[in-house]
Order: C-alpha cells, then sequence, then structure tokens
C-alpha cells in the first residue's frame, strides 16, 4: 500500500501501534533499544518505524524484532518554511544553554513525525527513538487524541507546556491535510518545530502523568520527582545515552540502564536502582 509521502509495507497486526521516528543511523540506535524495552512490557500493539533515506542495512535488524519499517519523505513544506527551520537558523535564535543537541539532530526532519497520522491504525502513541519504556503503558491508547506529557526538567513552571516525546494520536487522513494546511503558512516559524506545532495544533491538549515521559534532567534538577517504581517512560532528553558527553557521570545509572535496554540484558529491577543525588 502506498500512501502519498508513506510507503506502507505488510499489513497492521492490531488497530494499535507504539511508533518511533528515525532520520539518521544515530536514531535506529535509540529505536532498537526502544523497541526492545517495549517487548519486554509485553505489549500486545504493533511496533512501527518510520525512518527517511538510511541504509537498508540498518533497517533489516529492526525488522528481526518484529518491527513494521515504514518509508516516510519529508513533508512537502515551501523552501521558505525550510530555510527559517535550518538546524543553524533555529540553533542560532534558539539556542541550547540548557544541554548539548547532538551534531545529528536536524530540526527540519521533527516534522515527519505528522505522517504517523497517515498510517493505518486506529490508535497510535509515539515515542522519541531517545526513550526506553520501564512499564507496560498500553492503557496509554485508550487516552484521547491529543495526550502528552508536560515538558517538565527544570521547575514546577514548566508544566504548562508539553513535551511531543510522548503523545497519543488517531490516525487520519483529514486530520493530516489540516496539519499539512496550517504547518506551512507565510512567514511561520516554529520554535521547537513539532513540539510548538502540536502545542498550537491542538491548544486543549490532555495531560498524561509526568512519569508517563520523564525527562532525564529531572534526574539532576527535580530529584524530588524522581521515584523509579513510577517511572514508565524514560526520555533523554539533550544528550543522548549512547553518546560520550559531559553530562556522562552524573547521569551514569540513567546510562547504564539504558545500554542494559540496547543489549541483550539483564535488565535491573527498578528497585534495586539507587535514587538520584540530593542538592
Amino acid at each position: 500500500m502506498v500512501t502519498t509521502g508513506l510507503h506502507l509495507t505488510g499489513k497492521a497486526r492490531s488497530d494499535r501501534a507504539f511508533v518511533t521516528l528515525a532520520t539518521n543511523p544515530d536514531y535506529v540506535t535509540g529505536a532498537m533499544a526502544l523497541f526492545k524495552s517495549l517487548i519486554r512490557t509485553g505489549t500486545t500493539a504493533d511496533l512501527v518505524l518510520l525512518y527517511t533515506d538510511l541504509p537498508p542495512d540498518l533497517i533489516d535488524g529492526l525488522c528481526t524484532l518484529g518491527v513494521r519499517v515504514v518509508h516516510a519523505d519529508l513533508l512537502p513544506t515551501s523552501s521558505d518554511f525550510n530555510a527559517l527551520h535550518a538546524r543553524d537558523r533555529v540553533h542560532g535564535i534558539a539556542p541550547f544553554t540548557k544541554g548539548e543537541k547532538p551534531p545529528f539532530h536536524t530540526p527540519l526532519d521533527n516534522f515527519v513525525k505528522l505522517r504517523l497520522w497517515q498510517l493505518d491504525y486506529a490508535r497510535v502513541v509515539f515515542i522519541d527513538a531517545d526513550a526506553i519504556v520501564l512499564q507496560n503503558i498500553d492503557r496509554l491508547f485508550d487516552y484521547p487524541e491529543f495526550s502528552a506529557a508536560p515538558n517538565v526538567y527544570e521547575s514546577l513552571a514548566d508544566f504548562h507546556r508539553l513535551n511531543s516525546g510522548v503523545f497519543t494520536a488517531r490516525p487520519s487522513q483529514d486530520t493530516f491535510a489540516r496539519m499539512l494546511a496550517a504547518l506551512d503558512q507565510p512567514g511561520t516559524f516554529w520554535r521547537r518545530t513539532d513540539q510548538s506545532f502540536l502545542e498550537t495544533f491542538f491548544p486543549n491538549w490532555h495531560g498524561l502523568p509526568v512519569f508517563d515521559n520523564m525527562l532525564q534532567y529531572v534526574w539532576l534538577n527535580l530529584p524530588q520527582l524522581w521515584r523509579w517504581q513510577d517511572i514508565r517512560v524514560l526520555h533523554y532528553q539533550y544528550e543522548k545515552p549512547w553518546q560520550n558527553h559531559a553530562k556522562a557521570d552524573a547521569l551514569r545509572p540513567l546510562i547504564d540502564l539504558w545500554h542494559a535496554h540496547a543489549g541483550d540484558g539483564p535488565v535491573p529491577d527498578l528497585a534495586d536502582l539507587p535514587d538520584p543525588p540530593q542538592p
């Protein structure tokens, strides 16, 4: 089956799917760990990778996990839109002063996740490829569209903004068409790319518990919110756990947990993991 800009292969095995996006080899590395972590939760939903132009051998490894791979084109946005959202311009206007964005981060690619509204599923939960799932989250399929957790990682004031690393969606060609029409308006600039757009497109978004998208900087900045047994999705915002980076020592327990999920195990019990250091 071929949908404009989206190339579906195989058939859906369920009416529900966990979906992630890979637009470069690094995010394929992340997606592999994410899908392994989802499989460990015993989910009955399909696992789907949206991917752009990547070497076939990278994608083959995911197929062995039972992942449905779907090739996606970049959105048909205008040259003006593309120039406004080019990496150097976005990072120049909104520099990342709180954390280090990896060199493979390309802001324009973020909008490709909107193509999940073209998928042949009734219900979808999107999860960024730089996350792992620590407990079964199949219940999220019963949350309404559009549900997302708050973008909390520095202070409680962040609760008013959503983080698009985990959200619920109801695929619909009509919704996708309305998104394209709203996205690329003359002079429109989405400062946080897909995150700003989704927050505007769904102004009455529903809140998920912060534990369904726990951002790694909570470990550093808000340790009072951190309780391992409550965390269902751990999201490695900014620096990635497969990189060498300046915060690696401070985030070592989280990085080690990611590597356990990325490998063949064993995965430690959440009750055995250390608490974050208190300020």
